[in-house]
């Protein structure tokens, strides 16, 4: 017979960890899927420069009145001073750069262009974050409805997709802005501008988040946690917006920062049409407008606005880009 092996009590009350030598044992953490998303993130520097670009802006935006007080800038306050009589051009190089007026001023006027840019900020992120909040709030809803109800449902929302796509958009919305600028909603003056800006290009743009979602319910709503769902006597409304919505929040997130710069380039382009936010509140595309006449003799008028559309729009695509490859690695 095979002697029995004899154990010592140490080595029976002994842990599998503690036998291997030499590994420390370390405990395991879970990871919620927005710290796996936000680890990934943080891979990309581009889109990381990107967000923090934003979050400069919308900073900028928000303070942008204050800052105005604090450097002693008024954005329609007139330098005659600074404007040569002869030409009407600011006198110095580079559109009458200097420390008081860092970024020159503007011709004929002699208004401070860095004024005029904090000014135009937040008039231009109002639009773009209104629009697209509203274009969201449309879309998500009738995308939901669309693609869970599925049928005539279905069809109807999808030929309302078709049919507000097929609209001109700049034409329409040329045409509406120019209607209401007298007055209307028992609005007038600057917040009436803000609000037909907003309801114009929120409205006619819903369709674009209207069918993301709608494709991403008709993936999911033959998913088993939605038969579960309606197994346990859960209504149309509940799993709509407790079950989908929940998981559609990242394309929602995705493609609304990139629609924020589309958004800020179509009030740009109806400011520059002069149907847009109207003088003497400053907007960057009514600057480039205005830029128009003595861009071939004062360049600095029309770079500044320029720039700042070009630096915004390519910071919230960057970042847009980020999110998109950090909430869905398969879409790298």
């Amino acid at each position: 017979m095979t002697a029995p092996i004899e154990t010592t009590g140490a080595q029976t009350d002994a842990q599998p960890e503690a036998v291997l030598e030499g590994v420390e044992a370390k405990k395991i953490e879970g990871r919620s899927l927005g710290q796996i998303a936000w680890t990934r993130f943080k891979r990309d520097k581009v889109a990381v420069a990107g967000g923090i670009i934003v979050v400069l802006l919308i900073l900028i935006a928000a303070l942008s009145r204050p800052l105005q007080s604090m450097l002693g800038l008024d954005p329609n306050a007139f330098n005659q001073d600074l404007i040569d009589p002869n030409t009407s051009l600011p006198k110095g190089d580079f559109g009458g750069m200097s420390l008081d007026h860092p970024l020159g001023v503007e011709p004929k006027f002699g208004r401070d262009i860095l004024a005029r840019i904090l000014e135009g900020s937040w008039v231009s992120l109002v639009v773009a974050f209104g629009a697209t909040m509203l274009s969201n709030a449309i879309g998500v809803v009738l995308g939901l409805v669309a693609g869970y109800y599925g049928g005539r449902v279905d069809t109807i929302v999808s030929r309302l997709m078709d049919t507000f796509l097929a609209f001109p958009l700049l034409l329409f919305a040329i045409a509406i802005s120019a209607t209401l600028q007298g007055g209307a909603f028992g609005l007038e003056g600057l917040p009436l501008h803000i609000t037909v800006l907003i309801f114009v290009i929120g409205f006619f743009n819903w369709p674009y988040m209207g069918r993301i979602v709608r494709g991403q319910t008709l993936a999911l709503r033959e998913r088993e946690f939605i038969d579960a769902s309606r197994g346990m006597g859960a209504g149309g409304p509940y799993v709509l917006f407790k079950e989908l919505l929940p998981n559609l929040v990242a394309p929602i997130i995705v493609y609304s920062t990139l629609l924020i710069p589309t958004n800020i380039i179509f009030e740009a382009s109806l400011s520059f049409l002069g149907v847009g936010i109207q003088p003497p509140q400053a907007s960057w595309g009514g600057m480039l407008n205005q830029a128009v006449d003595f861009f071939e003799v004062d360049p600095q008028y029309m770079i500044v606005p320029g720039l700042a559309i070009f630096i915004t729009v390519l910071a919230f695509n960057l970042l847009g880009d980020g999110l998109r490859d950090a909430l869905d690695p398969r879409s790298r």
